[in-house]
């Protein structure tokens, strides 16, 4: 654990990726290989599940260091990060211990199977156990919520240069429902055959938001698609068998049960790349359909009915058995038409057409009618292009439509985690509904860092009331709040739902009663969800 703390505090205060690199690399070379590989899972999003409720932590750590609640929640609200509040508050260490990372993740689960009493005893003494940095992680993995600025590129680099190994291949390695439980070291990253999983997908192609045509040459260079709403996910057809895999790694092959026939329409050894969609009458349906199915790990006769879903197919990555990533687009666009051309009309699959364009002029055109048929807007790729892994500039580019927006009003606010946990950074945001204020979104992003410093201060001084780290303001400031779709929930006040809402800017130049109202935002729904 000491090794564990050492490296997360060397990546914790350095915002260089050079730096951040090297620490892993030392840390991948020297660890315990049971450490390193929970390292891995941990720095990846594979946490252990959550030992214990915050509520408890928080009652039993103001039990341990003597202070009252109300003592302890002013201080959380201050800090904004539970585990780094305990750490602060606890007092030091009664004894030391030398126990390795992957003691004390086995320690979480023993934990977990005890009685209250003695999970409090057991996290008790391991918080006596423990100097305040590897306390602070403790905690973390006791919530659930341990996170760092780490990101999987990062991981895969710094393995590189730890086993001397290519980073595509480690990219591949780590792809998959693998587990520190199910895997080791050797197995896992130091094994010659990265395929040895079946069900493993390859590392998902990603893309950039194109902001000007200028700088891509003529338009014969390119292949133009709509970028459909729905879900990215990666059709793999091995040994007899089909998997359906998120761009976020996750399983999902029992949730889409019509999928399971195309292992019938589609030879063995055929991996696609595509977008999961809700679908029927030959046209995609709103991504409110396919929500109520996200989630689930069964879905009921009547949904299967209301939300069909297909595999709108973007690419083919492995053809009868064989890896074509690097082979052009354009040729695995062919091989991908053929397939999709011997599946029966009925089969849930359909290949993503090309659009027909001759200038830029022409393309613009069909990106402008893109919300009109449930689209958010155009890919463009080049014909020649590989299929290369995690996100690159240069031949793959999303032309998304203008967001919609929405000018509301800040009511609450609430401090971020990590490094903006001093700074009051999400809050909720209210439309006007004749005098009243109606809240109907939450937004965290898109200020500047100067913008939450000034916002941060002006909510300290004009506080009106406190609900634990949540902090009631006055109706003052009107944000322009940008999303890209609406749609109807009665989970919600205004009756509305947002999808991924963010902080376009800050409107200093405009009065609260010139924010929207609940009647325009009804009349969105009624336009565009």
């Amino acid at each position: 654990m000491k090794d564990f703390a050492t490296l997360f505090t060397r990546i914790d205060e350095s915002t260089k990726t050079t730096v951040k690199t090297a620490a892993l690399a030392d840390y991948f070379r020297t660890a315990d290989p049971s450490d390193r590989l929970w390292t891995i899972a941990l720095f990846t999003g594979r946490r252990p599940k959550r030992t214990i409720t915050a509520t408890k932590l928080r009652t039993w750590a103001a039990e341990l260091a003597g202070l009252p609640d109300w003592l302890f929640e002013d201080s959380y609200s201050v800090v904004g990060d539970l585990a780094e509040t305990i750490s602060l508050v606890l007092p030091p260490a009664a004894h030391s211990t030398d126990h390795s990372l992957t003691y004390w993740i086995d320690k979480l689960k023993t934990l977990s199977a005890l009685d209250e009493d003695a999970r409090k005893q057991g996290i008790v003494d391991a918080w006596n156990s423990l100097p305040n940095t590897q306390r602070f992680l403790f905690t973390k993995l006791l919530t659930g919520g341990f996170r760092i600025g780490v990101s999987a590129k990062l991981i895969t680099r710094a393995l590189a240069q730890a086993t001397g190994q290519p980073e595509p291949e480690l990219t591949h390695k780590l792809m998959g429902k693998w587990t520190p439980d199910t895997a080791t070291w050797d197995s896992l990253i130091m094994a010659d055959d990265p395929t040895a999983d079946l069900s493993r997908p390859y590392p998902f192609y990603l893309s950039y938001q194109l902001d000007s045509l200028d700088d891509l040459g003529g338009p014969t260079d390119w292949n133009a698609e709509r970028k459909w709403d729905g879900i990215r996910g990666q059709l793999i057809i091995r040994g007899g068998e089909h998997h359906i895999w998120s761009r976020g790694e996750d399983l999902m092959t029992d949730r889409f049960p019509e999928l399971a026939q195309l292992k019938d329409y589609l030879p063995d050894g055929t991996v696609i790349d595509g977008e999961v969609l809700a679908f029927a009458d030959e046209k995609p349906l709103s991504f409110n359909a396919l929500q109520k199915r996200i989630g689930r790990k069964t879905v009921p006769k009547k949904l299967l009915a209301e939300a069909p879903v297909i595999l709108m197919a973007y690419d083919l990555l492995e053809h009868e058995g064989q890896d074509i990533r690097d082979t052009p687009l354009k040729d695995r666009r062919n091989h991908l038409k053929t397939l999709i051309n011997k599946a029966p009309p009925e089969a849930p699959i359909r290949l993503s057409d090309a659009l027909p364009f001759k200038t830029w002029h022409d393309l613009a055109k069909a990106r402008d009618q893109s919300r009109d048929i449930g689209a958010e807007g155009l890919m463009l790729k080049r014909l020649d292009s590989p299929y290369l892994s995690g996100r690159k500039r240069g031949d793959w580019w999303k032309w998304k439509i203008d967001p919609l927006t929405i000018d509301a009003v800040m009511i609450y606010a609430q401090a971020g985690h990590g490094r903006r946990a001093n700074l009051f950074t999400d809050y909720t945001f209210a439309v006007r509904d004749g005098e009243n204020l109606v809240p109907f979104t939450k937004a965290y992003s898109g200020l500047t860092d100067a913008e939450f410093r000034e916002i941060t201060g002006w909510v300290r001084k004009n506080t009106l009331q406190k609900f634990g780290p949540v902090r009631q303001v006055p109706a003052a400031h009107v944000f322009e709040i940008a999303f890209e779709g609406i749609q109807a929930s009665p989970r919600h006040k205004s009756g509305v739902a947002l999808r991924f809402p963010r902080m376009l800017r800050w409107r200093k130049d405009k009065p609260v009663d010139e924010a929207n109202t609940l009647a325009d935002l009804k009349e969105m729904l009624a336009t565009y969800g």
